[in-house]
């Protein structure tokens, strides 16, 4: 049995990753939004913060009314009760990350989790 699983994707709007990685602490998708286009919904959560990487492209987030830029190297991280809704710039599209962890669940990190071999 082994301890690590890889896959690749292909490039689709949105693939989350849980069920082809198997993952138990965490939920990631991979999404893109193309040139002009926007998450069709407004959303919120009730206990999952969300940690966005910005990979490619430009575009915006709405959160909780304010207007955020977006381009390639941003990181924004999202409490779970706030209402976002994210969107493309017109003129290219928008790839990003996000990462879904429940808030006030990370017990230990690198050098408090790590064991040295």
């Amino acid at each position: 049995m082994n301890n690590f699983k890889k896959v690749s994707i292909a490039e689709v709007a949105r693939q989350e990753l849980h069920d082809v990685l198997g993952l138990t602490g965490a939920e990631v998708s991979v999404n893109t939004l193309p040139a002009g286009v926007g998450v069709p919904f407004v959303h919120s959560h009730k206990q999952n913060e969300e940690i966005y990487a910005i990979l490619d492209g430009q575009g915006t987030a709405v959160i909780d009314s304010a207007s955020v830029s977006l381009k390639a190297g941003d990181w924004i991280r999202i409490s779970p009760s706030a209402k976002r809704q994210f969107f493309a710039s017109a003129d290219t599209e928008l790839k990003y990350l996000c990462i879904q962890v429940k808030e006030g669940s990370l017990e230990g990190y690198t050098l408090t989790d790590a064991i040295v071999l």
